[in-house]
């Protein structure tokens, strides 16, 4: 049999499991899931709670506002909310008080003006929450792992340092899913989060834990990591922005899997947030010497810019068709670009986007220039070092006693038969160079790129298992090395929300940032959960 041919039947076999799989767990859903008295979170009465951080920054250092009081209101909120979508998954709220009196005291005592404070501490006060696979200083870092719950951080990630440095009071941290290698954010330690648009819909992975906290107004600012797109899926499926950077940008120290091999230039740790206005000054102090880079001060105007669009892949057979209504919002995009930017945008087609997936593969699976190899997921899963058997472990998931969740070993399963050959990995790492270099050229330094975020909106719970491969839809630019910025743009009739990637080239972020910010203002950005 040809290789392409059994490659495809080993993929299509794969999707078939998945399905029955989940069948089983819509089935467990609707005969033994938790019930809600409603299908949404309450909505957000508090006012504090509807500012963006550098708002709040600004309030608290000209003493307007006293940070404890937004600190508690962010307390409050998350006692009321976070019982129905299990987003934060530990606590430090005794710290967090302690913190916000500090500020409040240094405050009374320092009478510096709004622009000393501001260089010095641009999040002041600003309440953070973290993705848990992050160092925080005496919180678990167990990426949802069960051996690794009792692992608690004595340190902080480099990221969450800058941010405390900056100002930043960190809430708690977040759920995410097992090892971070999936779109649900689920696991046996802390279990799973729900979408607070609809309790019944997927968060997105694997830093969906934070996605839904920021969407439910429990926390403004975050912290999150991408592979895959696991800072962009959760962004989009809750309604809110999130940022992938240019890669080497913003340090990836101190997270929980460590990344190895070619994923060590394609793993990126970057901001998420409700608020446009937050992302660029995130940025600035997430990346830290990495931020001369980028090109943050230079002043963006639109319709200077080159706009491109692409409505869908151009039809892999591994992928899900991209909903209506998806496709209609990024029309209504590209139609105010022209009419009320006067922004030139044109339609491509990129032949090899159809190949995303088997692309991702490619260049995950690759050696580093080091020549180190990629950490074997199956070595991750192993309990203390003693090593799995991921058939065994799928016997025992059967029977409700393994301690792994199906997603993961469904890829310890499968993770030799996804690697290629050397002729299908020279076929594919020619496609991602040839991919890479048209729309490296396409985009310039004055282009940006319209794209699904993702093949539908939020799925319920489950369905993503007879879906796989739709995360190729974000997992194509860690594997081209391209800044992305996730955009809501409203919810559709069911509500829940929609959005688009934007994208640039190699270390252009600042275009991508001014696009979302102008978005917003087109379109809304955040939309409070409760209200539709």
């Amino acid at each position: 049999m040809a290789p392409l041919l059994t490659a495809r039947i080993q993929l299509l076999l794969l999707q078939a499991m998945g399905f029955l799989i989940g069948l089983v767990g819509q089935a467990a859903r609707a005969f033994g899931g938790p019930k809600f008295d409603s299908m949404t979170t309450r909505p957000v009465t508090e006012p504090l709670l509807l500012l963006s951080g550098v708002q709040l920054a600004k309030l608290i250092r000209q003493r307007k506002v006293k940070c404890i009081d937004v600190i508690q209101a962010y307390i409050n909120r998350i006692m009321d909310v976070n019982p129905l979508i299990n987003g934060i998954v530990k606590y430090r709220f005794e710290e967090a008080k302690k913190e916000a009196h500090a500020v409040d005291t240094k405050l009374a005592e320092k009478q510096e003006d709004d622009a000393t404070l501001e260089k010095k501490w641009p999040f002041l006060g600003v309440p953070l929450t973290v993705k848990e696979a992050f160092q925080l200083q005496g919180m678990p870092n167990s990426s949802g792992l069960v051996n690794r719950r009792n692992t608690i951080s004595q340190t902080d990630a480099t990221v969450v340092a800058l941010l405390k440095e900056a100002g930043a009071i960190p809430l708690g941290i977040t759920n995410c899913s097992e090892l971070c290698m999936w779109y649900e954010s689920s696991n046996k330690i802390y279990g799973r989060s729900n979408n607070p648009y609809d309790l019944r819909h997927i968060v997105g992975g694997s830093s969906g834990g934070e996605g839904c906290t920021l969407a439910a107004a429990c926390s403004v600012i975050g912290v999150g990591s991408d592979i895959g797109g696991s800072i962009r899926m959760p962004a989009f499926f809750n309604g809110i922005f999130g940022h992938k950077p240019s890669p080497g940008v913003v340090s990836n120290n101190g997270q929980f899997p460590v990344a190895r091999g070619a994923q060590e230039l394609f793993q990126c740790t970057g901001p998420m947030c409700r608020y446009a206005e937050d992302l660029t000054p995130m940025l600035r102090v997430m990346a830290g010497p990495g931020i001369q880079k980028l090109k943050l001060d230079e002043k963006v105007h639109l319709k200077d810019l080159k706009f491109y669009w692409m409505e869908h892949d151009g039809g892999s057979i591994l992928m899900s068709k991209v909903d209506q209504d998806l496709i209609l919002a990024q029309k209504k995009v590209v139609a105010h670009l022209e009419s009320m930017v006067g922004a030139s945008v044109q339609h491509v087609k990129l032949k090899q986007m159809k190949y995303s997936f088997q692309i991702w593969v490619t260049m995950m699976s690759a050696k580093g220039h080091d020549g180190k190899e990629p950490v074997k997921f199956v070595d991750l899963l192993s309990d203390h070092g003693k090593p799995i058997s991921p058939l065994w472990e799928l016997i025992k998931w059967c029977l409700g006693r393994s301690t792994h969740t199906i997603p993961a070993i469904g890829l310890a399963l499968l993770e030799e038969k996804l690697k290629y050959n050397s002729e299908k990995y020279k076929r594919f790492k020619a496609m991602e160079e040839s991919l890479h270099k048209e729309l490296v050229e396409m985009l310039g330094d004055d282009g940006v790129f319209l794209y699904p975020s993702h093949p539908t909106v939020a799925p319920q719970h489950h369905v993503p298992l007879t879906r796989p491969f739709n995360f190729a839809y974000t997992g194509i630019f860690n594997a081209l090395g391209l800044p992305v910025t996730q955009c809501p743009l409203g919810l559709n009739d069911k509500g829940l929300p929609l959005g688009i990637q934007v994208v640039a080239g190699p270390f252009n972020d600042h275009l991508t940032l001014a696009v979302a910010q102008y978005l917003e203002k087109s379109f809304g950005g955040w939309v409070c959960p409760g209200k539709f």
